[in-house]
């Protein structure tokens, strides 16, 4: 009888470690900040070429079902309206990590090479300094793209440089885009990805948990955009920190589950 009520004593208190070890919240994901809520753009800020910031047009961003979606109903043709939609807070060291997926036709005007394209933007300069005719804001790209059904490999997480220079294998990289090595995802399909950035030192390029890019030392330079306040732009300067945007350029394209964790 003894031993039977050890054992029962032994049991509980496995028991009971189990429950109080599941309901401790762990301390991991404690630190992630949900950027988007699920349930409206509080916090966001829309910036479309040919509007002044703040001018969603035509809720271009939007959000339904749990998602961020980019939609472009009454737009008719395109008219390089390439839009972002920025977080309201700018960061320096950080994880970010989102799903995204490619969804229906582009729309008509958007220049081939936007067809199926998409991204994040990081280190960009603050929305309300980007002028209503600036095409592009200054920053940095995590390019999104998936298959266009030829058969051809077409890598997602790749660099784009509107407005800035990386540095790659050390070596100061001259084009506007780098392709990471990351396979080729289907339209349609949920793609997760997730961006590690440290300041202007090591930032990592990660698409469904396989690293596929690293390049250091972002900075102002580089041309591509256009439209800006020179003010703004200081050639050389280092990118150490900036703001988040998520991208619209003609296709549409859904968000989700965007989180983000500061690192020290």
């Amino acid at each position: 009888m003894q031993v039977i009520k050890q054992l029962l004593y032994v049991l509980t208190l496995i028991l009971f470690i189990t429950f109080v070890g599941c309901q401790k919240p762990n301390k991991e994901d404690a630190e992630w900040i949900q950027l988007f809520n699920g349930q409206d753009l509080d916090n966001w800020i829309a910036k479309i070429h040919h509007y002044e910031t703040g001018d969603n047009f035509d809720s271009t961003f939007r959000v339904k079902d749990d998602m961020i979606q980019v939609r472009y109903d009454n737009y008719g043709e395109l008219n390089d309206r390439f839009g972002h939609l920025f977080y309201k807070t700018p960061f320096s060291k950080y994880h970010l990590k989102l799903e995204y997926r490619f969804v229906g036709t582009p729309q008509p005007g958007t220049p081939e090479w936007a067809h199926f394209n998409s991204g994040v933007m990081f280190h960009a300069q603050d929305p309300a300094s980007i002028l209503k005719e600036q095409d592009w804001p200054i920053a940095v790209e995590m390019q999104f793209l998936c298959s266009l059904g030829d058969g051809n490999p077409r890598p997602t997480g790749n660099m784009c440089s509107p407005g800035t220079d990386i540095h790659y294998r050390d070596s100061l990289y001259k084009d506007h885009c780098l392709y990471s090595t990351s396979k080729t995802y289907p339209p349609g399909e949920w793609v997760k990805a997730e961006l590690i950035v440290y300041g202007d030192s090591l930032i990592t390029h990660v698409i469904n948990d396989d690293t596929v890019l690293q390049y250091t030392k972002p900075t102002m330079g580089g041309g591509v955009v256009s439209g800006y306040d020179p003010k703004v732009f200081v050639e050389g300067k280092p990118l150490t920190s900036g703001y988040i945007g998520l991208q619209s350029e003609g296709q549409p394209i859904d968000f989700r589950n965007i989180y983000l964790k500061e690192l020290k």
